[in-house]
């Protein structure tokens, strides 16, 4: 698949900006830059060692483009494992263009999306698992995001698969050695042994498992529905959490007739906080249209956050709200509820504590805030990082995020499992055998061992072109 052809991209955000990066990278990348690059010392930049950078001007017959700098990378010390030049020139998007199409002219083509990535990954700079991290990296919007990117681009994941299938290939080759002399009947791999490793690899693919429902997370942010009665401070509260005015805030019930989106990063995890409209009974066809908008958003979310206005709490309302809580529980059971008790600046202490103890007796704990004053919202914010396990972020361990991963982790594992199963009932040598390849063939999956083109096509369009 490794093209002979020299490409070319801007490396850097389209757009104007002060600077621009524009990359080439291919066998004739030196001499393409070469023919159009004029250096101030006039050195010939072919002849110049790799990692230099050099002053010069992008030159097409007489006509001057654009004083730049010119960065050598030569094979096979380059991201891509190939003589790659890199050019930063002014950043007018006519300027970007006019050099492009020169090289372009000369001799390049223009890169597809990830080719540099791609042509890392064929040339041995990078397994599939690191090169998919790249474009992780590039996405990475929080801490913790960047975080598993980070420890993924340099081998974490893909080192520790790789030593896992390093062991059973060891044992596969005894258990293949073992068929060639059947007639024989001798064991070469230790049964104790092999066992011992079947339970090691199936820990750790658990634990590697376990650890995409906290990727995923990471990875997408997790969807937080606001809801409520109408003009309970839902809108002040997404306001409050994102520290600017999102949601307009108004006196009138039922201004919210939509649900409105927007994203903030507590604790390096990425929160979406969905702002629905109120839940009541309307005639108005357009409320209530927003409603049922407000329970699809409760089915998508991930918790829940029902906003009580505490000034209107009276008795018979606090029982109506068990109600109305118990019934989003029953519908959804999985999810959980945190209940925020909004516009306690408005309450003595004294009429504050009675509703707190009220709801305690229905099993319910609030939080109590003014969204409008931004009261109390840390305290939410706390409780919204309890339902994320960072344990494993914290330990630096390795975590799931892709899922085509997840996919290859699982089949992997349904293979060992069939090959303890096998073990344990003394399956004969040449049937363990074809188990075990197949959880090799899934390991070798994930770092790029095992791959074709239509794969290695889907994963490298999702990257940007440029990288």
């Amino acid at each position: 698949m490794i093209s002979q052809e020299t490409i070319v991209a801007l490396a850097s955000p389209s757009g104007a900006g002060a600077i621009a990066v524009i990359r080439l990278s291919g066998k004739d990348a030196l001499t393409i830059a070469e023919q159009v690059f004029q250096s101030v010392s006039g050195k010939s930049i072919s002849k110049q060692k790799t990692h230099t950078i050099h002053l010069g001007h992008i030159v097409d017959e007489g006509k001057v483009f654009d004083q730049v700098l010119l960065s050598i990378f030569k094979n096979p010390h380059s991201y891509t494992g190939e003589d790659v030049i890199e050019i930063s020139c002014h950043g007018s998007t006519y300027i970007q263009q006019q050099i492009i199409q020169l090289l372009l002219r000369k001799g390049c083509r223009m890169a597809q999306a990830g080719e540099f990535t791609l042509r890392a990954f064929l040339n041995g700079k990078l397994d599939l698992s690191q090169a998919e991290a790249v474009a992780d990296l590039i996405s990475s919007d929080n801490e913790a995001s960047h975080q598993i990117a980070m420890q993924q681009m340099r081998g974490g994941f893909s080192n520790e698969i790789a030593k896992l299938r390093e062991e059973l290939l060891n044992f596969a080759s005894l258990i293949e050695l073992e068929l060639d002399f059947a007639e024989e009947d001798v064991e070469f791999a230790d049964r104790t042994q092999f066992s011992d490793l079947l339970n090691r690899i199936e820990f750790v693919l658990k634990r590697l498992i376990d650890s995409f429902a906290v990727g995923n997370v990471i990875k997408n942010g997790i969807p937080v529905a606001i809801v409520g009665e109408p003009n309970v401070g839902k809108s002040t509260l997404l306001n409050a959490l994102l520290n600017e005015e999102r949601a307009i805030v108004s006196e009138i019930a039922g201004t919210t007739r939509d649900t409105i989106e927007d994203e903030l990063v507590i604790g390096g995890i990425g929160f979406r906080f969905i702002d629905t409209a109120g839940i009541r009974d309307t005639k108005d066809v357009v409320e209530s249209i927003g409603i049922k908008k407000t329970f699809e958003k409760i089915e998508q979310a991930q918790v829940v956050m029902y906003l009580v206005d505490s000034v209107q709490c009276s008795v018979i309302r606090l029982e109506s709200l068990n109600i109305e809580i118990g019934r989003i529980k029953n519908q959804f059971p999985l999810k959980p509820i945190i209940v925020v008790l909004n516009k306690v600046d408005k309450l003595s202490p004294t009429e504050l504590t009675a509703i707190v103890n009220q709801l305690t007796t229905y099993n319910i704990q609030p939080i109590t805030i003014s969204a409008k004053n931004k009261e109390g919202i840390e305290d939410l914010k706390n409780q919204l990082m309890s339902f994320v396990n960072t344990g494993a972020l914290r330990n630096n361990e390795t975590i799931v995020t892709n899922t085509r991963h997840y996919d290859s982790l699982l089949k992997a594992l349904e293979e060992i499992q069939k090959v303890k199963f096998g073990l344990q009932s003394n399956l004969s040598s040449d049937l363990m055998a074809i188990d075990i390849k197949q959880a090799l063939y899934y390991f070798g999956e994930i770092t790029g061992e095992v791959t074709n083109d239509e794969l290695l096509g889907n994963i490298f369009a999702n990257f940007c072109i440029g990288k």
